[in-house]
């Protein structure tokens, strides 16, 4: 009986290690804590590019990971590629911007 306490112990403790370290960041995946703040920062870039006239009419596409926004579509002008970036960098949490725009 003692035995098998032991052994039901020791499962416990890695199972209890192996969800911790599945919930853990790494290089190539987010913590949900740091996923639900780059969703917020990236809620946020879009809703300030559609309230832009200018912007608004555009396609923009938004992606953050780690605080850094990736801005990606087709625009008219220069003009447009500076004020997005200018939007996003603009934003609370912004670490820094990739400008990916294209001018058609």
């Amino acid at each position: 009986m003692k035995k098998r306490n032991i052994v039901i112990y020791c499962l416990v403790l890695l199972m209890l290690g192996a969800t911790f370290a599945a919930c853990a960041s790494t290089r190539t995946r987010e913590s949900p804590g740091a996923y639900i703040d780059d969703s917020v920062i990236t809620t946020q870039v879009k809703s300030q590019l559609a309230s832009d006239d200018f912007i608004k009419s555009f396609q923009i596409g938004v992606e953050t990971y780690q605080g850094v926004v990736q801005l990606s579509g087709f625009v008219n002008s220069q003009k447009a590629v500076d004020k997005a970036g200018d939007i996003a960098k603009g934003v609370n949490g912004v670490k820094s911007v990739k400008n990916n725009l294209i001018v058609k």
